[in-house]
């Protein structure tokens, strides 16, 4: 019996649209970044303080949000002070909800305290808990991630021949 190749195998990725995420998100502090904002953290100093980030690296990871329009910059200014910026989420950076309570709840059944996770996600309209499921168009319920299959979308490009 011989084992047949993926079908992955004949696409390229260079357009690949989870790696470009990953250009703009993939960075640790970056995912800490959105974590803090999405808690309501949204002014320098404050996530600075509380998230414990280096001030460059958090200067260089906002910078990146703002310029793909994940986040915003607001002014405010305090009595007797300079005008400064917090940072606010955008359309863009608010699709990025299920995503961030997916990755929590990965971390919640993985990495957890045996005391549990340090924050739950629940509906503001009746107080359950959230949590991120997946359903096809049709509104099926997909029980088991191995239900899921890839298939090549509009914008995938066949590889060329091999070069040597």
């Amino acid at each position: 019996m011989t084992a047949t190749a993926p079908e992955a195998l004949d696409y390229a990725v260079d357009n690949c649209t989870i790696g470009r995420a990953m250009a703009v998100l993939g960075e640790r502090w970056t995912l800490v970044v959105l974590r803090e904002v999405f808690n309501g953290i949204r002014r320098f100093d404050d996530m600075q303080q509380h998230a414990g980030i280096p001030r460059q690296v958090l200067t260089d990871r906002l910078a990146r949000l703002v310029e793909h329009d994940v986040l915003r910059r607001e002014p405010y200014r305090l009595p007797g002070e300079r005008t400064r910026h917090e940072y606010r989420l955008t359309p863009k950076g608010f699709d990025l909800y299920p995503v961030m309570v997916a990755l929590a709840a990965w971390g919640d059944r993985y990495l957890a305290d045996p005391d549990g996770p340090p924050v739950t996600f629940h509906h503001v309209g009746c107080g359950a808990p959230v949590r991120v499921r997946l359903h096809c168009d049709d509104d099926h319920h997909v029980e088991e991630v191995r239900q899921v299959a890839p298939r090549p979308g509009p914008g995938a490009h066949r590889r060329g021949p091999a070069q040597s």
